[in-house]
């Protein structure tokens, strides 16, 4: 499946942690970055794929699960360091839930926001993957 964890850099003392993402942190040129926050642990959030994006997800705070589907295969992972990010390529649906109380989950995109690179269908997100 075309995803990854990916470890975020982080700088440790006694004062805290500081977490660095950089453009060399991550396989792509970050053009949007956004999160989400008081979602209800009975909400789910994704249900849909992308074309061409490429993401990152990374859980602040708290913890959460990615439900990932390339058209043959699923896995779940749960996110639930802020130190580990998971890599999300074009063409795999993905589906968010399962959130802690006080989960941030911070999204780092190869794009702007762009509705025609959407596929919000599962149905057709297959038909999509068959050419």
């Amino acid at each position: 499946m075309n995803i990854e964890l990916i470890e975020i850099p982080k700088i440790e003392n006694v004062l805290g942690t500081i977490g660095v993402v950089e453009n060399n942190t991550i396989p792509f040129e970050m053009k949007r970055v956004y999160y989400l926050y008081d979602i209800p642990s009975s909400a789910s959030r994704g249900g849909h794929a992308h074309k061409n994006l490429r993401q990152v997800l990374i859980a602040i705070s708290g913890s959460f699960d990615v439900i990932v589907k390339d058209g043959f295969s699923e896995e779940k992972i749960t996110l639930n360091k802020p130190n580990m990010g998971l890599l999300i390529n074009a063409n795999i649906w993905r589906e968010l839930d399962n959130f802690s109380s006080g989960a941030v989950c911070l999204v780092m995109a190869s794009a702007v926001f762009d509705e025609s690179d959407y596929i919000r269908d599962y149905q057709t997100f297959l038909e999509y993957l068959q050419g």
